[in-house]
């Protein structure tokens, strides 16, 4: 029997193309936790068997142990020296048994993960959860590609390499770091606003290394508009007719913050009343076309000339990625290698019905070659891969891929040149110029015609003729404020303050627009919300190192080092936690600074909300604030309940939990969750529902309401007692449901089972006759008129 090789990409869709391309198209496929595709070859000049599979993603994902994840249980400074796990970030997919199923009697591991240092993290993990490691005898080569085409698949085929440790550790570094730096200043941050303020709209006040900074750019930026002091000035403006043109000179002085001096530099002028030619100059200008186009600059112009937010155009160009069109889109490199084939990729391009005729121009004229980037030794920069059009791809994903495909051609364009005239006047002792444009040669501008050089014609002047002044104006202006960042803006400080990666640039502006921190509003400028600046203000009292982009730049400097191996991962990590518990630590004890800053701004508990249901402890109204986070505030006892966040919640027929005496009540959720009754615990959660709840005798508990085991998962399937009169089972872990046949008045579980499955057995109640839809169940129920 021919060696198995196993073969595991990081996603489905590149499993197949891989596949495809090694097999000519000859292979079978069989399901699995994901696809495997088998087929025959040759495998370093031997015939052996394929597997070729994938996983979806990170398999693993680093948390807290189990006892760490209680939040009332656990200090937050303990965090920092809470051990951590990692375990499967989808059980339900069973990645890690689908992947050592698939790893039994293969002789060989080929990784073919995304060639950044998420994809050599996911490497190892893919190499744990197969055992080879543990293997004598088993060989594991790494495939570096940076396009799913043919080419590149065999290229990477026939130069297979070894995974890289170091960068997988360097990833493993930051995310311990993350971690536990953010889950610690959160949970506090959390538990003390959320338990004194209503009106905070944000479920979680979250603390991040890369996440603060990037917030704290677009607050610095808010606090500059709103302490900006505008300046009255004014500018003097000749005019002159000349050949037909009426021509606005602009000031050598620009402009006076001045009045008087302005309006006496006017007066000189007039009573001159003439303007010397003094000089003329003519000058060959160029405007240099693009260098390789890299993730950062792909993310800039999506927002800014597309409207697209970064983290939709990174799904957009995975996407891209993953069906072939592009390169791989996670790039700082924007130098193309030599070996790089411009011609054939421009073949690839050349019957495309939008670029086809451009291509072909730069075919037969000669395309030249791009200009020096820089080469970060990571990928070669994003490029079209093949042809494709907008009916092919839809609306947004075109308008991404004909970008890469216009900034690509641009690179091998000429450069665009034409020529600048300037003209110098004097009259009165003051100079004043006026200049003309006239663009010799397109070049790159032809295909991104948004960066072309403006013409402005101007008519012939003779050095030292006299023109007479038409008129003489003073304009009179004011300094305007800076405008809010722009996204653009803010991926341009994160860049040049090292915070985050290509890959996290886009997470992190996500996150602080979902935790209310700052809106998007016109032209994608994010604007702070009162949350965020507090937030941020409450930082540079306390320590604005937290807020800094400093620390961050530091520590990716460190997994830098880490990923080159010129220093130890666990050392980076030791040494960058001990920095922050020290912070935190300060930071808890001065609390009470960000605290004076939340209090002018938010309204407290006491003052919020609406009264709903009875406190179990003292008896007394319990306030429901419907504001983010929602949330019971006993005013007596002080204390805070969470409840669900979407949806209605109401009083369920007065009943109160024989566990702790908290009236239950009535979760109204939206989509398939629907009505859903529980108690309200005491504790950080939502409390426990009462489909969870494993009292043996109430009659709203799991034990009482459940009927059998889930098919999807471990949980139990609930007989839901409100969703009358469509009735329904509905499983209190997932979201699996079940609906009953209808035409039921009442339906109510027994303490009887049935002796073959051992389902709990439903009691039915019909007005007038079973309906036939339950003369089918398949367990026995009992029909009562």
């Amino acid at each position: 029997m021919a060696p198995k090789v196993l073969m595991v990409a990081e996603k489905p869709s590149i499993a197949l193309s891989i596949a495809t391309v090694l097999s000519g198209g000859r292979m079978s496929t069989r399901r699995g936790s994901t696809e495997v595709h088998e087929f025959e070859g040759m495998f370093l000049g031997f015939p052996v068997l394929y597997r070729v599979t994938s996983v979806i993603g990170h398999v693993f994902s680093l948390d807290f142990h189990g006892r760490y994840q209680d939040w009332n249980a656990t200090n937050p400074l303990d965090l920092f020296d809470a051990p951590t796990v990692k375990a499967e970030s989808t059980p339900k997919a069973h990645i890690v048994r689908h992947l050592n199923q698939e790893a039994r009697g293969c002789g060989h591991l080929v990784l073919w993960l995304d060639c950044d240092r998420e994809g050599e993290n996911i490497c190892f993990e893919v190499i744990e959860s197969t055992g080879f490691q543990s293997k004598d005898g088993k060989k594991i080569y790494r495939a570096r590609f940076s396009s799913v085409t043919e080419k590149d698949i065999l290229n990477a085929m026939s130069n297979l390499v070894e995974p890289n440790k170091n960068e997988a550790l360097a990833v493993d570094a930051r995310q311990e770091i993350d971690l536990k730096v953010g889950v610690a200043f959160t949970r506090f941050q959390t538990s003390y606003f959320n338990g004194k303020y209503g009106n905070l709209d944000s479920r979680v006040i979250s603390y991040g290394p890369c996440q603060t900074p990037t917030l704290g750019f677009c607050v610095q930026r808010h606090l500059d508009i709103s302490t900006f002091k505008p300046e009255k000035f004014w500018a003097l403006h000749p005019y002159i007719l000349h050949q037909g043109y009426e021509l606005k000179l602009q000031w050598e002085r620009h402009r006076l913050f001045d009045s008087d001096t302005a309006h006496m530099f006017q007066n000189i002028v007039k009573e001159d009343g003439m303007l010397k030619v003094i000089r003329i100059s003519e000058k060959q200008e160029s405007k240099s076309r693009p260098t390789g186009l890299n993730t950062v600059k792909l993310l800039k112009i999506a927002s800014s000339a597309m409207g697209l937010g970064p983290q939709l155009a990174m799904q957009l160009a995975e996407r891209l990625y993953t069906q072939g069109f592009i390169s791989y889109p996670r790039t700082e490199s924007t130098a193309y290698p030599s070996s790089f084939d411009y011609k054939g990729t421009l073949g690839a391009l050349a019957r495309n019905p939008e670029f086809g005729n451009y291509v072909q121009l730069l075919l037969s004229d000669g395309y030249h070659k791009p200009r020096s980037g820089t080469d970060v030794g990571d990928h070669p920069p994003i490029t079209p891969m093949c042809s494709a059009t907008e009916d092919m791809l839809g609306h947004d994903s075109w308008k991404l891929y004909q970008y890469i495909c216009q900034h690509f051609l641009g690179t091998l364009s000429p450069e665009c040149k034409y020529i600048k005239r300037t003209i110098e006047f004097e009259s009165g002792g003051e100079s004043f110029h006026c200049v003309g444009q006239h663009v010799t040669t397109k070049g790159f501008t032809s295909i991104m015609p948004w960066l072309a050089v403006s013409e402005k014609n101007i008519p012939q002047f003779t050095e030292g003729k006299k023109i007479d002044i038409a008129r003489i104006e003073v304009e009179e202006g004011s300094t305007q404020p800076p405008d809010y960042l722009t996204e653009s803006e803010v991926i341009s400080l994160m860049e040049k303050n090292g915070i985050g990666t290509d890959a996290s640039i886009p997470v992190h502006i996500n996150n602080i627009c979902e935790r209310n921190y700052v809106q998007v509003q016109a032209g994608r400028r994010l604007v702070p919300t009162v949350l965020g600046i507090s937030l941020i203000r409450g930082y540079q009292c306390i320590d604005p190192d937290l807020c800094l982009p400093d620390i961050r730049s530091f520590i990716e400097h460190q997994i830098g080092l880490v990923a080159k191996g010129q220093a130890d991962h666990s050392l980076v990590v030791q040494h960058v936690i001990e920095q922050f518990r020290r912070k935190f630590a300060y930071f808890v004890k001065q609390i009470e600074d960000m605290d004076a800053l939340f209090e002018a701004e938010f309204s407290p508990l006491s003052d919020t909300g609406r009264m709903l249901s009875k406190c179990g402890k003292c008896l007394r109204y319990m306030k429901l604030i419907s504001s983010q986070p929602s949330r019971l505030y006993c005013g007596t006892c002080e204390e805070i309940y969470y409840t669900p966040q979407k949806g209605t919640i109401k009083l369920y027929k007065e009943l109160t939990c024989p566990l702790d005496n908290f009236e239950l009540l009535i979760f109204s959720l939206p989509g398939p969750e629907a009505k859903t009754a529980g108690a309200v615990n005491p504790g950080k959660g939502a409390g426990m529902p009462c489909f969870q709840c494993p009292h043996p005798t109430c009659p709203h508990s799991m034990i009482s309401q459940g009927v059998c085991a889930c098919p999807e998962c471990d949980g139990t399937l609930v007989l839901d007692p409100v969703s009358a009169p469509k009735w329904r089972l509905y499983c209190n872990m997932c979201n699996c449901l079940v609906s009953l046949p209808e035409g039921a008045h009442r339906i109510s579980t027994t303490k009887d089972h049935c002796p073959n499955c051992d389902s709990t057995i439903l009691e039915v109640d019909f007005k007038d006759h079973p309906f036939e839809g339950w003369r089918h169940a398949a367990c026995r129920v009992h029909s009562v008129r």
